[in-house]
Order: C-alpha cells, then sequence, then structure tokens
C-alpha cells in the first residue's frame, strides 16, 4: 500500500462530515462537522500560488525593485478564519460556489440551508 502524506491537520474533537477547498483561491478551506459548526480556513502552507509570486523581477527596473522590497507585506500563515455556528444541528454539506470565489454556502440535518462569505479584510489581504 501507498504511504499518504497528510497535508494538513483539521483540529476538531468531532467527526468532520465534508471538507471543499476554493477552486479559484485553493488555499481557503471549508469543513463541516457534527458539532454543528463550519468552520473556514486560510491553508496557505498548500496553496498552489505561492505568496509574494504575482509580480515578475524582470519586469521590474531598478528603482521598483528597491521599492518593490520596502512594501513587502506580512505573508499570513495558516489559521482559523471564523467559525460559523448558525446552525442548530450536524453540517452535513459545504459548498463554494462557481459563480462567486468568495461565497459559500453550507447545510445541516434539519434542512437549513445558510450562505455566507469570505471576510472582506481575508479577501483583499489575499488579492492585493
Amino acid at each position: 500500500m501507498e504511504n499518504i502524506k497528510s497535508l494538513f491537520t483539521i483540529k476538531q474533537s468531532v467527526g468532520v462530515w465534508s471538507v471543499r477547498y476554493n477552486h479559484s483561491h485553493d488555499q481557503l478551506v471549508l469543513t463541516a462537522s457534527s458539532d454543528s459548526r463550519l468552520i473556514l480556513s486560510n491553508m496557505v502552507s498548500i496553496s498552489s500560488e505561492p505568496f509574494g509570486h504575482l509580480v515578475d523581477e524582470e519586469e521590474l527596473s531598478e528603482g521598483e525593485e528597491n521599492h518593490q522590497e520596502d512594501k513587502g507585506k506580512e505573508p499570513l500563515k495558516d489559521s482559523v478564519v471564523s467559525t460559523y455556528e448558525e446552525h442548530e444541528d450536524s453540517v452535513y454539506a459545504a459548498e463554494w460556489s462557481s459563480a462567486d470565489p468568495w461565497l459559500f454556502a453550507s447545510l445541516s440535518y434539519d434542512g437549513r440551508l445558510v450562505i455566507n462569505r469570505v471576510p472582506r479584510a481575508l479577501k483583499y489581504h489575499i488579492l492585493l
């Protein structure tokens, strides 16, 4: 049998029913669990777009290079961004919107559908 490498650990003390990553920004991960919570995590360590690789160094002049280094912002670390507790029963499904990469939904055993957005501060930190 082939060894499988664990990319990250979900720290929840109850059963996790669903894990979904965002197809546009794959560091964003949703986990739905039987404790009626939905957790949004920012897992930058598994992202396919490494931090700081959006600007091609060959396109910068010498003056722009120095300015670019001064502007450096602190990279995010793997973390739980938000815990959503709007459900009253086990959350069995979580899905990202195919139309809006910042929108996601969760469905619980009691039939409640909850729609949420990625927090604005995180959205702009990812984009800018």
